[in-house]
């Protein structure tokens, strides 16, 4: 009805505003047309110059009006770029028709919702149902969490509960407590004459049944607990819903609080489907889509919204504001802007002032603290995470508070929702919210106490890490105790090294948190802390302690992240020197163990053992210098040397020790973990010696222990260098292939470069076997990236799969050259172990590339077989003898190659369910069945 200004619907009026009622009178007389922004902008503001965001606003509280949603009628549809055009049908007819029911008497004020409540049903559920069986209801949280909006959601949903209504009262503008009765009388409609104001509008309101909103009681907390608690006394039939960011502390009261909107853990792969399920992303989706029409989430996009909504803590206000820059900065520049300054955050230029920019939000609450509590909020931001009480002391106690009265500012702050207060551990420990903290640092810089209250935090967190130990549990307890301190350390590194900062402490910070990296498996951090820390610059703060400690963990973490290069030998070797000058056995072994780990990686089998001599001559000089420490090292470069037989003994040796609870020490640095070594290089012998079933349990114990381990190396390694190479041999590809996707996924996860190409190469002979695509430029960049980082161990292998691949796709010249590099890289260094099998490869090359070279293949199956009885290599022997046979049938047969597979195969006692033994099988019941033919 426009000539009334009226919207019905079932002849009951809706609550509408006037903009948004005229832009509907303006489509629906234009039905079915296009009408353009600005003439709707011109129509509705006919003497006003406003912003399309104007329009943007009134539009959405139309749809909301008019009940559009998922799954109901779509009254009006957007053109992009163009206007609206109403779509539902119309039929005009005279205003005599339509008989509005009678208007009820006015029984509530509240304003009609310019945004849609998101993701807040349970707790909408729950106050409704407080409100039923309490008298006074206090939602609380800090500044833009939505308490307003979620009280004014709620008292939608009860106006019809309450005889004599239901009215809001916005205390934000006022300044006086003594105030909060006259605004109480004046929105309800009451006279008070009596000189107690208080005590006339409680006994005014004596009898009646209503329910009375207080929206932002903070600010007047005191006054408004008084008046409360004498209308509860004085009014029974009036009940109090109240958001405050401190609760009224009245009797009876009962106490909500709200947190942040549920965002998506940082997750890889999260899809928009999958962000679109936690409320946050929806809020942000919505408000972006009001500000920008075209805006639709992707999948590429998902996580950087994610981290947008994590980032502001769920803050509702914070997610808006957020939303609105997506036309000036689109997702990945405001997932960058908001990482880095709060100020982006412009905010509203309507709506409360408080309100305008998170920034005030903040600001209106810490404009209400007394002066210690500002000055305890100001020091608590120097924490990256969360604190307990003591950490607190420690940092901002200092700072001009007795122990006892910190204790009391805490409660108060957390009380008015600056801190955040949680139970882990049987004890409390508290956080600044982002935005919080952010705020705070700069209203520490600008009190001009930053660098002091940085310092005490940096000591604090050193005193912290060097006193922490492991202590009874698993090693996921220890981890999360690290995982909780590992933001404070490198804001406390970050401060040491910087120009106001102490480089002293910062090498000892540096040192200490070495194991907490480890622990963490956060390599590449750590390499990148040791090399700054080891500086030339920082030369005159560090000890000869420092530097041994420095080298060796750079070293290990070169050595694990971009492979042997030339530096890791030089900063292992340094450090030996300096552990053997000051007598320190057991850091003498721990800088051996890496160097051999590092000969093992170039290919040197002859120096990996020569090293491990060294330690052997280490053992009884130390405490925890026990014999066997050279076994590990000695059992793999034997097994590579193809003393099998001395390999398994010194390899069982490391393993068939008995296991602690925690596999290794947790608080150890980057050393290398020598039983989950051996139980891979273990397995591979087993496998080897013909023990495939043994083979796969040590694979599987080696996986175990390394997930428990919660380390990244050790698990790359299970995966990668054990599980996976076992199930190739067994010819289990898809276990295999599982193995593969998931360490490659690792090793990138974790900065592990050295490691995410091994995994490519290696995966080459399983694309090769499985039937997968190969592609050949993309393998030879990989191999070519294993080679420049000095790797060789496995190097031939990988070498070897791409001759095949090359002789497979017809260039056999070229890929029988590489296969012999190959064989001469391994007869060079020593890692002669697996040259039977590259031998029958080069076989199987000549034998299908070039059959007019028959009797060559058959003479280097030969050879294969031979060098494997050598090495005791049963496995490989079966392999080479099964194409022996295969390659020999093909050409009219051979007895003795026959006698030899049968002879072969009956040496093996299990495993009989793995691929070649089922292939062995297979060709001797195939050689039987046709000899009972004949007979």
């Amino acid at each position: 009805m426009p000539e009334r200004q009226m919207l019905l619907l079932a002849g009951h009026p809706v609550r509408i505003g006037g903009r948004a009622l005229d832009i509907l009178v303006t489509l629906v007389e234009r039905s079915g047309e296009i009408v353009g922004k600005r003439e709707l902008m011109a129509r509705v503001w006919p003497d006003t110059l406003v912003e399309e965001g104007n329009l943007k606003v009134n539009m959405n509280a139309l749809r909301r009006a008019l009940g559009e949603g998922p799954g109901a009628p779509v009254y009006i549809a957007t053109v992009v770029g163009r206007g609206y055009r109403f779509v539902a049908p119309v039929t005009v007819t005279e205003e005599a028709v339509f008989t509005p029911a009678v208007d009820p008497p006015r029984r509530h004020n509240l304003p009609t919702a310019s945004t849609r409540l998101v993701g807040r049903k349970e707790e909408m559920a729950q106050i409704a149902r407080d409100i039923g069986e309490t008298r006074l209801v206090t939602i609380v949280g800090p500044g833009g969490i939505g308490k307003t909006t979620l009280a004014l959601a709620v008292a939608e949903t009860i106006l019809d509960q309450h005889a004599d209504g239901l009215w809001l009262i916005d205390l934000a503008p006022l300044k006086d407590g003594g105030l909060v009765a006259g605004a109480i009388a004046t929105v309800v409609g009451l006279s008070t004459d009596s000189g107690s104001t208080e005590a006339a509008v409680a006994d005014q309101l004596r009898g009646r049944q209503m329910l009375l909103v207080l929206d932002s009681c903070e600010h007047l907390i005191d006054g408004v607990a008084v008046l409360v608690d004498q209308i509860l006394l004085r009014a029974p039939g009036v009940r109090f819903l109240a958001t405050s960011r401190e609760p009224l502390r009245v009797t009876g009261e009962r106490v909500r609080r709200l947190g942040g909107l549920d965002a998506p853990g940082k997750s890889a792969g999260l899809t928009a489907a999958e962000a679109l399920t936690f409320p946050a992303v929806q809020l942000f989706v919505q408000r972006a889509t009001d500000q920008l029409e075209t805006f639709r989430l992707s999948d590429a996009d998902a996580a950087g919204v994610a981290g947008i909504c994590r980032r502001l803590d769920g803050l509702a206000l914070a997610i808006e504001m957020a939303a609105t820059q997506i036309d000036a900065f689109g997702v990945a520049g405001l997932h960058d802007e908001v990482e880095h300054r709060l100020r982006l955050l412009e905010g509203r230029r309507g709506g409360a002032e408080r309100h305008r920019t998170l920034a005030a939000t903040i600001d209106w609450s810490y404009a209400l603290l007394a002066e210690d509590e500002k000055r305890a909020l100001r020091c608590l931001a120097t924490f990256a995470s969360s604190f307990r009480l003591d950490a607190a002391g420690a940092v901002a106690a200092t700072a001009g508070h007795g122990a006892d009265a910190f204790v009391g500012i805490v409660g108060r702050l957390v009380a008015k929702s600056l801190l955040s207060a949680e139970v882990r551990d049987r004890s409390v420990v508290y956080r600044l919210l982002d935005t919080t903290r952010d705020f705070a640092i700069a209203k520490l810089a600008e009190a001009g106490e930053l660098d002091n209250a940085r310092r005490r935090h940096a000591e604090f967190t050193l005193r912290s890490i060097e006193q922490a130990e492991p202590g009874p549990g698993t090693v996921i307890d220890w981890s999360d105790r690290c995982s909780q301190t590992i933001d404070d350390i490198r804001e406390a590194l970050r401060w040491a090294f910087g120009p106001s900062g102490d480089a002293g402490l910062a090498i000892r910070l540096t040192v200490e948190a070495i194991r907490y990296w480890k622990q963490l498996s956060l390599p590449e951090e750590c390499r990148v802390a040791a090399e700054r820390a080891l500086d030339d610059r920082y030369a005159k703060w560090r000890d000869r302690t420092d530097d041994l400690i420095l080298n060796m963990t750079l070293g290990a973490t070169l050595l694990h992240t971009r492979g042997p290069m030339a530096e890791v030998k030089e900063a292992l070797g340094k450090a030996l020197a300096i552990a053997e000058d000051i007598g320190d056995a057991e850091l003498q072994l721990e800088c051996l163990s890496g160097l051999s780990e590092y000969e093992l990686w170039t290919g040197d089998s002859r120096s990996a053992m020569a090293i491990a001599e060294k330690i052997q001559a280490l053992s009884g000089r130390g405490p925890s210098v026990a014999d066997g420490g050279a076994d590990a090292p000695a059992g793999s470069a034997l097994s590579w040397m193809g003393a099998l037989g001395a390999a398994r003994r010194r390899l069982e040796g490391i393993v068939r020790r008995p296991v602690s609870a925690l596999s290794r020490d947790p608080g150890a640095r980057f050393d290398l973990d020598q039983r989950l070594t051996a139980l891979g290089t273990l397995a591979t012998v087993q496998w080897l010696q013909g023990f495939p079933d043994e083979a796969q349990a040590t694979a599987e114990t080696q996986l175990r222990e390394a997930e428990a381990s919660n380390d990244a190396v050790s698990l790359c390694c299970a995966l990668l260098h054990g599980s996976q190479i076992i199930a190739m041999y067994r010819r289990d590809y898809e276990a295999a292939w599982q193995h593969y996707t998931r360490g490659r996924a690792h090793a990138d996860r974790h900065g592990l470069r050295i490691w995410r190409n091994m995994a490519d190469c290696s995966c080459g002979r399983l694309r090769l076997y499985a039937g997968r695509p190969f592609d050949l430029a993309a393998y030879g960049q990989a191999l070519e990236e294993v080679r420049s980082g000095g790797f060789r161990m496995r190097y031939p292998n990988y070498l070897t799969n791409y001759g095949e691949a090359l002789a497979r796709q017809g260039d056999l010249a070229s890929g029988l050259a590489a296969v012999d590099e190959a064989i001469a890289l391994c007869e060079a260094n020593g890692q002669v172990v697996g040259i039977p099998e590259i031998l029958r490869i080069k076989a199987n090359m000549i034998r299908f590339g070039d059959p007019a070279r028959g009797a060559e293949a058959a003479d280097l199956y030969r050879l294969s077989i031979a060098r494997a009885r050598a090495d005791g290599s049963l496995s490989w022997e079966l392999r080479s003898t099964i194409s022996l046979v295969r390659h020999c049938r093909g050409r009219g047969g051979d007895d003795d190659a026959e006698a030899m597979l049968a002879a072969t195969y009956a040496r093996f006692t299990e495993g009989f369910g793995s691929g070649d033994l089922v292939r062995a099988r297979a060709l001797l019941d195939a050689r039987n069945q046709s000899a009972g033919r004949s007979d």
